[in-house]
């Protein structure tokens, strides 16, 4: 991996553009016309919201998912030069456009391993909040950053809040840590018991306490299953045996994780809990430039306080250890039932109790018949082989 500084004016593509993170990122770079120009926007739906997006930044290209949504776009933003495209193949060639240096990677779930992975090949700056790139991709993934010579910078709060504690040389990583300690919210239903955690509604699963984001990470942070792809994501980032990511929880979400060094020294990084932040950075890299987010005012805080993982509570994040330990390819199918268990419970299929039976018993059936997995041909595969499994579990626990 290489760490180039930024050019004068950076050339972006936004993956996911009408997302929280997305919307974060235009909020951001609308602060600063003078430092980005955007150059391509994609969205799955919404395309009101995108098309308000192209009359303020005026792409090159908008992407999105079929013809009859480009037909709805193109009749929206008529007049305006940007051209519309379709489908998956689309995505793929914006992330590696000549004319694109970095690509904000803000697809939600394994439909954005494509396009990080043309992007990566392509040696860009990616800014990677797409965290299923690394839970699908794993080593793939990261041996393509390797020969492409891509920038690989991390927007997940966690992982930027590591990265912003390490030395900009990735070859001393390994001489400063000891261990590094993931901190969680706890969610909405931390001070619940599991008897009431039955009942459950999807409104009550995506009203998080802390941050504001879209409706499937909700949910995964209310059964701490984001955690548990964030502690599989961080293996891969910083290289580190699964035993060396530990996470505790922070009900504040004013720390957003920690280095614990080799002389036992802690490095942590603290803020407001804004995305703009790590957006922010990962955007200046190596520079930092004002996000939007607001100050943090100690003078404000009661406490900072830290609290065990209740295994009972939450038993999904003992899976992300389980995966990594497991054949290869476990944790694109951990990452695959937990996709599909998440659609079930918005849809009130399932109950929100189901989702670790769905992910725990989708891994249980498939890693010890999992065989190589050489290519991104082989992970897709392997990833609609899970959704059939754990879809087979939905519909047995729907019955």
């Amino acid at each position: 991996m290489t760490l180039n500084t930024v050019s004068t004016v950076q050339r972006l593509a936004i993956l996911g553009s009408t997302g929280s993170v997305g919307t974060s990122t235009l909020d951001v770079v609308a602060r600063h016309p003078e430092r980005f120009q955007v150059v391509a926007l994609s969205a799955y739906q919404r395309m009101d919201e995108l098309a308000a997006q192209c009359r303020s930044f005026r792409p090159r290209v908008a992407v999105v998912p079929s013809e009859e949504r480009a037909s709805v776009l193109r009749g929206l933003i008529a007049g305006l030069p940007t051209e519309v495209q379709v489908g998956a193949s689309a995505l793929c060639e914006i992330a590696a456009a000549s004319d694109v240096d970095s690509v904000m990677a803000a697809i939600v779930g394994a439909a954005g391993l494509p396009p990080c992975m043309a992007a990566a090949r392509a040696g860009k700056r990616l800014l990677l909040a797409n965290k299923e790139a690394l839970v699908v991709g794993a080593g793939l993934f990261m041996q393509a950053v390797q020969e492409g010579g891509a920038t690989l910078l991390p927007i997940d709060s966690e992982h930027s809040a590591i990265f912003q504690c390490l030395p900009e040389d990735r070859s001393r990583w390994g001489r400063v840590i000891d261990h590094i300690v993931l901190t969680a919210s706890g969610g909405p239903f931390r001070q619940r018991t599991l008897q009431s955690l039955h009942g459950v509604t999807p409104e009550q699963a995506v009203a998080h306490p802390n941050w504001v984001m879209g409706r499937k990470i909700s949910v995964d942070s209310a059964t701490m299953m984001n955690k548990a792809l964030e502690v599989i994501e961080a293996r891969w980032l910083f290289d580190l045996e699964p035993e060396r990511v530990k996470v505790v929880i922070h009900p504040q979400s004013i720390i957003h994780s920690m280095v614990v060094c080799r002389d036992a020294s802690v490095l942590a990084q603290l803020g407001t809990p804004d995305m703009k932040v790590p957006i922010g950075y990962g955007l200046s890299f190596p520079e930092r430039i004002e996000s939007g987010a607001a100050r943090l005012n100690f003078l404000e805080l009661s406490a900072l306080t830290f609290e065990p993982v209740d295994q009972q509570l939450f038993p999904g994040l003992q899976l992300a250890w389980d995966a990594l330990r497991a054949p290869a390819g476990s944790t694109a199918v951990l990452n695959a039932a937990n996709e599909e268990a998440v659609a079930a419970f918005l849809d009130r299929r399932i109950r929100f109790t189901d989702i670790h039976r769905v992910n725990a018993g989708t891994v249980e059936a498939l890693a010890p018949r999992l065989g190589p997995v050489a290519n991104i041909g082989d992970l897709l595969a392997l990833d609609e082989r899970a959704r059939a499994s754990a879809g087979e579990t939905i519909r047995r626990l729907a019955a």
